[in-house]
Order: structure tokens, then C-alpha cells, then sequence
């Protein structure tokens, strides 16, 4: 059974569950990635995580996201190491 650690934080009041994922999340296509993240959100709320599910990869050397927009600059701030650092919860497929 395949293992997601994630990030389980709130900032500014709401929850959000940053999920890194392999560089390859990037090269499938958004039909394939919205799949992914419906269902990591069903396995977060499975495990009592709230909030919502955002996913997180490197690629080409530069930290990628999908996050509704007004996250933008809050997701553009955080590093690799700095969400690594958030890590504190386990999600399973």
C-alpha cells in the first residue's frame, strides 16, 4: 500500500495538506493529475486530515504546485526543504 507523507498546516486560518509528489507528477496531463488529487483529498479526509489537498513536485530544479490562485505567493515562498521540514502526517492510497 503506497504511503504519502504530507504536510498537514494552517496558514492564515486554513487548512491545507501539501503533498509532495515525484517530478513526473508534472509530465502527466491534468485530467491524470486532477484524478490524483481527488483522490489523495479522499485519502486526507479518510485519515481526519481537513483542508485541501496540494500538490507539490520538482522539476527542472524549480518548485511546482497546483493551488487555487490566492496561494500562489504563499506556495512560490515555501522551498523543498522547508516543506520537507512541515512533514508530520502519513496519508495511504
Amino acid at each position: 500500500m503506497p504511503r504519502f507523507r504530507v504536510a498537514h498546516v494552517r496558514e492564515q486560518g486554513v487548512d491545507l495538506i501539501i503533498v509532495p509528489l515525484a517530478s513526473n507528477f508534472g509530465q502527466k496531463g491534468i485530467s491524470e493529475q486532477q484524478e490524483v488529487i481527488a483522490e489523495l483529498q479522499i485519502r486526507a479526509q479518510s485519515a481526519g486530515l481537513a483542508g485541501t489537498v496540494v500538490p507539490v513536485w520538482t522539476s527542472g530544479g524549480r518548485s511546482n504546485f497546483i493551488a487555487p490562485n490566492n496561494w500562489h505567493p504563499f506556495f512560490r515562498s515555501l522551498s523543498p526543504v522547508a516543506i520537507e521540514a512541515s512533514i508530520n502526517r502519513e496519508i495511504y492510497w
